[in-house]
């Protein structure tokens, strides 16, 4: 029996990258996985397939999380699809790094709307659901950035820090009904993100980590589980740093 059997989770942004290792172990958990993607249509045709293959119900959604109506939809058919949403997991997102002084409203408002916005637009969607189970667990990945800043990124740690406080005032909302909700944030995660930076570039950040390393997409996804399972059942409005100590 897998931590998260008899679960049924929802992963947003899970095409690729640390999205796409929280459902990959979600399902070898047994849990069954809803997933979104939004451009990669052949990652998640692909995705679906694989996770299928751990013998649980699967199935990718093309669905923009930052459209309210569209995240309204979303969570409607899956809990259609699968007859029940135990688990909530905020993962799509985009950097549109420059410093502030180039930064465009446009590259602002953009950050926003898929960072921010569709954390509220899916946890709104899903409350419903599991206000009347009277359980749930809801996860959104922030990230260090949110916790520290970063110079160039003022729009992605703000959107960031944006994720901490609606989680937090999520989690004193929903405590009484038996919902959880925390933040997870990664620190330097080498995905296919990462790939196509320059290495010297990525060594230097790896060697500036007190675990002079980069983490794995499969680490943060670990974090997830333990968060979706009922091994953290009286933990909420938490957020767990995942960083190598990068930050403390």
């Amino acid at each position: 029996m897998g931590l998260l059997s008899g679960k049924t989770a929802l992963v947003t942004g899970a095409s690729k990258g640390i999205g796409r290792a929280i459902a990959i172990r979600f399902a070898q958990e047994g849990a069954n996985v809803a997933f979104t993607y939004l451009s990669s249509v052949e990652k998640g045709q692909a995705l679906e397939a694989e996770l299928a293959a751990f013998g649980v119900k699967a199935k990718g959604y093309r669905s923009d999380a930052s459209d309210f109506k569209a995240a309204d939809e979303l969570v409607n058919s899956v809990v259609a699809d699968f007859g029940a949403l135990d688990i909530l997991v905020n993962n799509a997102g985009i950097t549109r790094d420059n410093l502030l002084m180039r930064m465009t409203e446009e590259s602002w408002d953009e950050i926003m709307n898929v960072n921010l916005k569709s954390c509220f637009n899916t946890v709104k969607a899903a409350t419903r659901t599991m206000m009347k189970a009277k359980s749930g667990s809801i996860i959104n990945m922030t990230s260090v950035v949110g916790a520290k800043g970063n110079a160039g990124q003022a729009n992605y740690a703000a959107s960031k820090a944006g994720i901490i406080g609606f989680t937090k005032s999520v989690a004193l909302e929903l405590g009484s009904r038996n919902i959880r909700c925390n933040a997870v944030a990664p620190g330097f995660i080498e995905t296919e993100m990462t790939e196509v930076l320059d290495e010297k570039t990525v060594q230097g950040w790896r060697d500036a980590i007190p675990m002079k390393r980069g983490g794995k997409p499969e680490e943060i996804a670990d974090v997830c589980v333990f968060l979706g399972s009922d091994m953290s059942t009286y933990i909420s409005g938490q957020v767990i740093h995942v960083n190598g100590a990068m930050y403390t």
